[in-house]
């Protein structure tokens, strides 16, 4: 374990004094155990929705609007960073031939969970996590080098890297996405993840 950190019975692991944290969230499915567990232990989240790979701009609009929507049922705090999507293109310039869980989606980690970082210090919160360290068909390993990268970046910002897999959230998000009847997408976001998952299903 860390030093500085806490393990709590579920197995999460907890920075010693954290009350507050930005919650970097890629999309409501995913962050709706983590929010749901984070209340439940005197944690205090407020959602950061910036995810500018997202394409196109409709699949955007739907996947804000149900991460607005559980924010908002749950009566914490929510945050819509814009879309932004030509700048997050010239950011992965180069890696769009990447395969997912490359370089571009290493890349496109670090460009958004910077932007956490500094919304997170403008806002006077110390900590930020992501979402992303829910999902099964990201990698750890790149998530938690682009958290640490991001807070080396911006001073005074602390990246709280968990992998939010474990405790049974990753079973408790199933139960949350049938209970919120969520739109649950079938790729991870940006055209060049959508085009790799239509060539493997087809």
């Amino acid at each position: 374990m860390n030093k500085g950190m806490s393990k709590t019975k579920s197995s999460i692991e907890v920075p010693d004094g954290l009350e507050r944290v930005l919650l970097h969230a890629c999309c409501a499915p995913c962050s709706s155990a983590i929010v749901e567990w984070m209340l439940a232990n005197g944690i205090t989240p407020t959602i950061y929705y910036y995810n500018p790979n997202i394409y196109p701009r409709e699949e955007y609009e739907i996947r804000k609007a149900e991460s607005k929507r559980h924010a908002e049922s749950l009566g914490i705090g929510w945050i819509d960073d814009d879309w932004r999507h030509e700048e997050w293109l010239e950011g992965v310039c180069g890696l769009e031939g990447e395969p997912e869980r490359g370089l571009r989606c290493a890349r496109c980690f670090e460009l958004r969970l910077t932007a956490a970082a500094r919304k997170a210090v403008e806002l006077g919160i110390n900590w930020f996590s992501t979402t992303l360290a829910s999902s099964r068909w990201k990698r750890l390993d790149q998530i938690e080098s682009a958290g640490h990268a991001a807070e080396s970046a911006v001073a005074g910002a602390r990246f709280w890297a968990q992998n939010w897999r474990r405790g049974g959230l990753q079973e408790r998000r199933g139960q949350l996405l049938k209970e919120y009847a969520f739109y649950n997408q079938l790729y991870c976001g940006c055209e060049f993840s959508m085009n790799q998952s239509k060539t493997r299903n087809s």
